[in-house]
């Protein structure tokens, strides 16, 4: 069964809106926040941790599994789902914004895109039918179409030349798609060009895929550009259709973009953060390095209701991290992880009750002190 979105309710303030995705791993209300599985693993979580968080969907990636251990592996397994053993819907992406951090300006042709293995030197090709026919053996049930990822800055002919070529390789990809259990979802560009990414849209809603997603954010480019780039976007994207939008993972761009009419996030923040020492709290990021956590023997978030905060302190967190203990990289990212996904579900409460906008004012005054510009 390919997913399906149901609209439930539309805030009545803003663009925001309350959904429904069904799949064929159970239901799940939208808004809602993706972890990233890049080597068909979240980083040090377990898929039951995974699901003690309240994870719905998680993604993993296209480039990565193709070079290690392979799409073919993974297929010997019974796809990502046995493979990994998550009884959740999996979301893959098409392997472009790797492919395009490695390659250089020339090595990306009509034909796809040139690069060097980055285990071992091989000179390797990413066309829009290989990125399709590995996620098609991956058997994950939403796949993505291989895009142009546009840097910024950027010149707007460069972006109206990528839009086509995006555009090409969309239709390219969807033409040898073959797997009927997997949705397809076709990937927005256009940078900050409204005309650009309106008329991406309608080429792209002609191809009827299956759901929608926001490229060509998360590239560098400050918020006030990245909130005009979705709102581009959602004006224009079909409401029967998800709408998902790729890389942003920020607490306040989640609102933000929400209150613009996104459905599906996603990020590597949370656990590339906890790695390194930091937490999300209702009160804003902490670095738990700090000295003065040493004997500060509360709860990273009172109000938190993960593993995490119910059962250890900032002080042994923080003595886990400075003494490289990997148990301290797990519970931060139990808890940055479970932090996003209740913001959410307190999303999803508000959106039920048409208070968004006074939602995203009280979270800056909790969360930046009413400071946020």
């Amino acid at each position: 069964m390919k997913i399906k979105y149901d609209l439930i309710h539309e805030e009545k303030n803003s663009k925001a809106r309350l959904g429904l995705i069904h799949t064929n791993y159970g239901d799940f209300e939208t808004p809602m926040f993706m972890p990233v599985g890049t080597q068909a693993t979240v980083k040090t979580l377990s898929p039951e941790e995974l699901h003690d968080v309240h994870s719905g969907i998680i993604l993993s990636n296209t480039y990565h599994l193709w070079l290690r251990p392979g799409e073919d592996v993974v297929d010997k397994a019974g796809g990502l789902h046995k493979f990994m053993n998550w009884d959740g819907p999996i979301l893959t992406d098409s392997g472009g914004f790797q492919v395009f951090s490695l390659a250089k300006p020339k090595d990306i042709t009509e034909e796809g895109v040139k690069f060097k293995n980055q285990y071992n030197g091989d000179n390797l090709l990413l066309t829009p039918e290989k990125s399709i026919e590995i996620q098609n053996k991956l058997d994950s049930d939403i796949a993505m179409s291989f895009d142009e990822c546009v840097g910024f800055p950027h010149t707007r002919e460069y972006v109206e030349k990528s839009v086509e070529r995006t555009l090409r390789w969309a239709a390219r990809g969807k033409k040898v798609h073959n797997n009927p259990r997997q949705s397809l979802f076709g990937i927005v560009q256009g940078a900050e060009y409204e005309d650009l990414r309106k008329h991406c849209i309608e080429e792209l809603v002609k191809m009827d895929f299956d759901g929608y997603s926001i490229g060509g954010t998360a590239v560098g480019e400050p918020k006030n550009i990245q909130y005009l780039q979705v709102e581009y976007s959602t004006k224009y994207l079909p409401k029967d259709k998800v709408r998902y939008l790729m890389g942003v993972g920020d607490p306040i761009d989640i609102i933000e973009n929400v209150i613009r009419g996104v459905d599906i996030f996603d990020c590597v923040s949370p656990t590339r953060l906890a790695r390194h020492g930091h937490a999300y709290t209702k009160y804003g990021k902490i670095n738990l390095k700090n000295a003065k956590y040493r004997e500060d023997f509360t709860p990273i978030d009172d109000t938190c209701d993960c593993y995490a905060c119910k059962h250890y302190t900032k002080a042994y967190i923080k003595h886990l991290i400075t003494s490289c203990e990997t148990f301290g990289a797990r519970l931060l990212s139990i808890h940055n992880i479970r932090y996003l996904i209740r913001l959410t579900e307190e999303i999803r409460e508000a959106i039920k009750k048409d208070s968004i906008l006074d939602y995203r004012e009280q979270f800056i005054k909790d969360y930046y002190g009413g400071k946020y510009e």
